[in-house]
């Protein structure tokens, strides 16, 4: 007797299937979800397509086949432009899970046209690298309407490890800033001593052990000292030329409701030399070659 097949657990859209969306749709169809996703770029939209991903010509069209439609986007020109699409679909009420880092004003304008077109959105940015998503080690910082939150909680466990409710529309990318500042400050301080370890003569994978097991570990360091040991910063989790837009984002929001960011003021100067110095598209932890040209680190070549 053949196999009946799974029943699937829902239709999701996801709408941006780069580094961070694409790996959402991935897990999802693995959790077991039908999905539905569209990007501009070919090369997205062929992987997503490889792992079972349908794709939809554009947003309208994706729109009208999901009840639920999660955005990943680059920029909030892309979120106005998706959110434009979809309110002139004049489609019945879709729930809109916007998880890209922008500011909340940028967020709020998406909230209101969206809510005005008889919808729901959802604002819930997610904490984790390129890396993480792909493993499903994702939290989400899920803000807005409560019982959509909680009724989609199986979705979102469809491609992170947790969810958190932290109450009204907002919240979600206020926790995000607060997260991604202390990435921001811990990034390049596990360069900084990835760097003194280095040219004290030590290993850097000896480095990476002791480290990850002592007092002075962090998530960050875990995550990017790898990177640094290898010296190699490609392909990336996190480009340094998207990060850029979030400490932007971070710093405005510090600076509008008055707290001094001393420690992550210090970081800027390098992230800024990486974007000069060939590092845009590479990933964040390409601080620490920043940092060994500085400090006329040569690293002995590879056999």
């Amino acid at each position: 007797m053949a196999k009946r097949p799974k029943r699937s657990k829902g239709m999701v859209g996801v709408v941006g299937l780069g580094i961070m969306g694409g790996s959402f749709a991935r897990n999802l169809v693995a959790s077991g979800f039908r999905v539905i996703g569209f990007d501009i770029d070919a090369r997205a939209r062929r992987a997503a397509a490889r792992a079972g991903v349908e794709l939809a010509p554009d947003v309208a069209t994706l729109a009208k086949k999901v009840p639920v439609i999660v955005t990943s986007l680059p920029a909030p020109q892309a979120l106005a432009a998706t959110v434009a699409a979809l309110v002139a679909a004049k489609l019945p009420r879709r729930v809109v899970v916007e998880a890209s880092t922008f500011t909340l004003a940028d967020k709020r304008a998406a909230q209101r046209a969206l809510t005005r077109a008889g919808h729901i959105a959802l604002d819930c940015p997610i904490s984790g690298t390129g890396a993480q998503a792909a493993v499903k080690d994702l939290v989400v910082y899920a803000s807005g309407n409560r019982a959509a939150i909680k009724k989609l909680r199986p979705m979102f466990l469809g491609f992170a490890r947790a969810v958190h409710d932290l109450g009204d529309y907002g919240n979600g990318s206020r926790m995000k800033y607060v997260a991604n500042l202390l990435v921001a400050i811990h990034n390049v301080a596990s360069a900084e001593a990835m760097v003194l370890g280095i040219k004290a003569g030590l290993d850097p994978k000896r480095i990476l052990d002791l480290v990850s097991i002592g007092a002075g570990n962090s998530r960050v360091f875990e995550l990017r000292a790898p990177l640094m040991v290898k010296n190699r910063y490609e392909p990336a989790t996190m480009k340094i030329k998207v990060w850029q837009k979030d400490l932007d984002v971070i710093g405005a929001y510090a600076d509008e409701i008055g707290v001094p960011t001393p420690l992550m003021d210090a970081t800027l100067p390098i992230y800024a030399k990486a974007m000069r110095t060939g590092h845009a598209m590479h990933d964040t932890a390409a601080v620490c070659a920043v940092l060994e040209k500085m400090a006329g680190v040569k690293r002995k070549r590879r056999r």
